[in-house]
């Protein structure tokens, strides 16, 4: 449940910077606003200052500015008003100026993440120490992409599709134009050059590990569950695992392998604790007397925090923006084009769920991950439905060229197409929501 209230805050956040552009814009045009809310339907709160209400409502999915002269209703751009009313109307305002104020709640949400990613990395982003190690593989994913491809533990990859890379961050980020394209691997294996293929069909915008790709991880233990086999017999966060039974353990993957060959024999452990080996005896477990056999224990990841100074700060911010904008637009393109699957949209409890975690972590992560939905939220009210942003900028575009207004009949019939395809956009997005968490 608090991850649920942290998440749905973290979005109320990202709604009220977003209407708050639509609000401060409006104002600056002289628009008179007469409804400021943030979520839809019954009111939960309710207060009138000056000329505005403001209210929070009960279904936290959104928020809207409601003008003068906007759209239809009581007091929309077909009601007759007076001459000092009809002054402030929004659909009496030029088209610059409707242009600036629909288009100034995403523009917002695409400048938040400058703002806010520099705070991130002067407090300092935690990141695996991996990342910026060359991208030399420790395990390939069973019926994985990598798999498929001929890959195996111990390539190191130096190029992607031509393009050389010297670790795993800048292997990843290689992938944000390469989504849904053929991705061609150059990798040394046992000191020779060899060029492996990926097809088409994978998830690199997800990054190397989507693809089947894993880090060398040795056989660490970080963390242990309490009154399973290794917590009983013993062992402890630190410990380095050598070889189970018979069977030596050269990395953290192999070890699922290894204890289900073992069953629920008793086996002995050798290990390494602050230099000196150790042995000690346990028996696999089986969860609920079915399943996998565990040892109830986790791998230690090693990470680093990494801070910078306020200009170096202002650049990481400013280049991690331009990152997640290019990452989020090339997303949608292949989309569209088919290149990309439709069970990679992500629905309101995926992004709750998202930000509810990042919140009970710490502060880098929240900024991060609000800066990541928030250039999200920004591009999807940019694209031209009619019932978004986008199609309100796309009809005063209309309106420029033609010189006169998109008639209110054929908006409204593109608004019902609109509200069509988002409903279709949300069921979708729920689905795949619902097949993640139940799935």
């Amino acid at each position: 449940m608090t991850t649920i209230i942290a998440g749905i805050l973290m979005l109320g956040v990202l709604v009220f910077i977003h209407e708050l552009g639509h609000f401060v814009v409006a104002k600056l045009c002289g628009v008179k606003v007469l409804k400021f809310s943030l979520g839809f339907g019954p009111k939960l709160v309710s207060r009138r200052r000056g000329e505005t209400e403001y209210q929070i409502c009960v279904i936290p999915l959104g928020g809207y500015v409601q003008m003068l002269g906007e759209g239809n209703g009581e007091q929309g751009e077909e009601v007759e008003l007076s001459a000092e009313e009809k002054a402030r109307s929004f659909a009496e305002q030029s088209v610059a100026k409707r242009l600036a104020i629909v288009s100034a709640g995403p523009v917002m949400n695409l400048i938040l993440p400058l703002l806010i990613l520099p705070i991130s990395f002067m407090v300092g982003v935690q990141m695996p120490t991996y990342l910026d190690q060359p991208a030399c593989i420790g395990y390939v994913l069973p019926d994985s992409s990598a798999a498929t491809g001929g890959f195996r533990a111990g390539d190191c990859i130096t190029a992607v599709n031509q393009q050389a890379v010297g670790s795993w961050n800048e292997t990843n980020k290689s992938f944000i134009s390469q989504a849904g394209d053929e991705l061609l691997f150059q990798v040394v294996r046992d000191g020779k050059t060899l060029q492996l293929q990926v097809s088409s069909d994978n998830d690199s915008l997800q990054g190397l590990q989507a693809l089947g790709f894993l880090p060398r991880q040795e056989a660490r233990i970080g963390s242990l569950a309490p009154d399973m086999p290794a917590a009983v017999a013993g062992l402890q966060a630190g410990d380095l695992i050598l070889k189970i039974g018979s069977y030596p353990v050269s990395s953290w993957y192999d070890l699922k392998g290894i204890v289900q060959k073992i069953g629920n024999q008793t086996v002995s452990i050798q290990f390494m604790r602050d230099g000196k080996p150790l042995t000690v005896d346990l028996t696999p477990q089986q969860h609920g007397g079915e399943g996998d056999f565990l040892l109830g224990i986790a791998p230690s990841y090693d990470s680093q925090t990494k801070r910078f100074g306020f200009f170096a700060a202002i650049r990481e911010g400013s280049d991690r923006t331009w990152e997640l904008i290019k990452l989020t637009v090339v997303f949608v393109e292949k989309l569209f084009s088919g290149s990309v699957s439709a069970k990679n949209i992500g629905g309101p409890i995926t992004v709750i769920q998202i930000a509810g975690q990042a919140a009970q972590t710490d502060l880098s992560a929240v900024l991060s991950i609000l800066a990541f939905i928030s250039i999200q939220l920004g591009i999807l009210n940019l694209l031209p439905i009619p019932i978004l942003d986008g199609g309100h900028i796309l009809f005063y575009l209309i309106e420029l060229i033609i010189r006169r207004p998109v008639s209110i009949r054929v908006r409204e019939m593109s608004q019902q197409v609109g509200m069509a395809m988002l409903l279709m956009l949300m069921v979708l997005a729920f689905y795949n929501d619902i097949v993640r968490l139940w799935g």
